[in-house]
């Protein structure tokens, strides 16, 4: 059975953006699977464009040098805007080669919860055991079907997910549901290959982005009002973009900025390639019945249509349960609101090891995280939390060697004397004592931080000062120890944490 740090499922625009921040990070060996850019080449259909601005379709990576720019300049060849899906799936895989070269094409078939962390079961039958698991699947299992279209067989209605062209539906009559990008982009391609077309929106009105181009040109403006992803309304967009404050504001007020954010809407460039094809607002269908090749759908006006196919544009709804390799046991482990996983800072969830990236984390990070430019933000956070957590568990495995630790300290602050240096020891028990005494026998200046009512280390003769940890939360005990440092000059001194809480404080800090 092979052995991983981390596993990561899933290799779209997430999935490889969060592996080449974790490769460049320290040496951990992650192991990524999936088909690269799957979901946009079998999801999404041919001729489509994306609504994303320029700046805000970059896949990150940890020095920023695989932007759709770099892309262009490597093809010698000019890139429209808006860009090509096309031309955007071949970005990603450029991407890949260049930053995820080892990547598995295998899928995960199954995850379960394992003592030393996760066992993933792979296509064919292969076992990989990993400490962490990052879920980057994407949302195709999430495509939502309205309930008065269930009952109609695939050939009368489908979801727009399911189509990369749209050739088969010349001459017929189509109705598209929805009013979003998907919807008003499938119509005029369903337009343009000669298809009878009419959008039935619930919305009073189709709302269209960049009404006003010119707040969006001309840069001193667009800079106050947009931030470079360009999710969201003016002066929301900025709020947005930075997910760590979005977060933190009443869930009330995160999700009326968020339907503002990602209501569905249509890039104002669409609207002449819309010309001849019939657009209702403000009526929704209330029932769809076959009859024979035909639908008859019912609209809440009283009006009915009889068509050829009805199309369904009516995006995804994030359940995470629809992820067919998570195991009963593991998701009855998971946090749930409403179908997303409650994540934490780093995006893990409250099964630890376990993170979730990109649209399942918009409830804990806001729309930025169903966009490409998530990545930059997400991929950052995730391995600084992956490292935080590798740190923890090295230093744990160097404390529980007690002797080691001393001799660590030691070695580590040989020259410290004569250099006018000294060390602050976090924790005042037995381990402490021990390394109080190894760099005190040097003539190490050693200052002892205690809490509760270990002392033992404080006693010792070598110990020249005592201090006590002052109440409160980390951020208190952070501001102490930079207080202590700039009062006492103590530039170039080193913190030995010993005790697992003391880790933490400066593996997180």
């Amino acid at each position: 059975m092979e052995i991983a740090d981390v596993a990561i499922v899933g290799a779209g625009p997430y999935g490889l953006s969060a592996t080449a921040h974790l490769q460049a990070a320290n040496g951990l060996d992650v192991r990524i699977f999936g088909e690269p850019m799957s979901f946009w080449e079998r999801h999404m259909p041919r001729g489509m464009l994306l609504r994303s601005p320029w700046e805000g379709s970059y896949i990150s990576d940890p020095d920023r040098a695989l932007t759709l720019d770099a892309y262009q300049a490597a093809g010698r060849n000019h890139l429209s805007r808006p860009v090509p899906l096309d031309r955007f799936i071949d970005y990603g895989h450029w991407f890949r080669g260049h930053a995820v070269p080892d990547l598995d094409l295998r899928k995960v078939v199954c995850i379960d919860p394992d003592h030393a962390g996760f066992r993933l079961t792979l296509e064919g039958g292969e076992l990989l055991k990993s400490r962490r698991v990052i879920v980057a699947a994407g949302i195709a299992p999430f495509a939502w079907h309205p309930p008065q279209f269930e009952r109609l067989p695939h050939r009368l209605a489908s979801h727009s997910a399911e189509h990369r062209d749209f050739d088969r539906f010349m001459g017929k009559q189509v109705v598209v549901i929805g009013g979003g990008q998907s919807a008003l982009e499938s119509a005029a391609l369903l337009h343009e290959v000669g298809a009878e077309v009419e959008v039935i929106v619930r919305a009073p009105m189709v709302h269209w982005l960049w009404r006003q181009p010119w707040l969006h040109t001309c840069k001193p403006v667009a800079k106050l009002l947009y931030a470079p992803p360009d999710v969201g309304p003016a002066g929301v967009s900025h709020l947005v973009a930075r997910p760590n404050c979005f977060r933190r504001l009443p869930w009330r007020i995160q999700n009326r900025l968020a339907q503002r954010s990602v209501r569905p809407a249509g890039a104002a460039w669409l609207k002449p390639r819309l010309e001849g094809a019939l657009i209702t607002t403000g009526r929704c269908v209330v029932s769809a019945t076959a009859m024979g090749e035909r639908v008859i759908l019912k609209l809440d006006d009283g009006s009915e249509r009889r068509v050829d196919h009805v199309l369904l544009a009516t995006g995804y709804r994030v359940d995470i349960s629809r992820y067919a390799f998570l195991t009963s046991e593991l998701l009855a482990s998971i946090r749930q609101v409403n179908g997303y996983p409650e994540l934490d800072t780093g995006f893990e969830s409250s099964v630890p090891g376990l993170h979730f990236l990109g649209a399942p984390a918009a409830r804990s990070f806001g729309p930025l995280m169903r966009f490409v430019a998530g990545t930059e933000f997400a991929s950052r956070a995730l391995t600084r939390k992956v490292l935080r957590g590798e740190t923890v568990s090295k230093v744990r495995t160097i404390l529980a060697a007690k002797p080691s630790v001393a001799g660590l300290a030691s070695r580590a602050l040989e020259d410290a004397p004569r250099q006018g240096l000294g060390a602050i020891v976090m924790g005042a028990d037995y381990r402490s004592l021990g390394v109080v005494r190894s760099l005190g026998r040097r003539g190490v200046p050693v200052w002892v931080l205690t809490a509760g009512g270990q002392l033992l280390a404080a006693t010792s003769r070598y110990a020249r000062r005592r201090l006590s940890w002052p109440a409160g939360d980390d951020r208190k005990r952070v501001d102490f120890l930079l207080e202590l440092a700039a009062k006492h000059n103590l530039k170039g001194w080193v913190l030995f944490a010993t005790d697992d809480y003391s880790v933490a404080l400066l593996a997180h800090h």
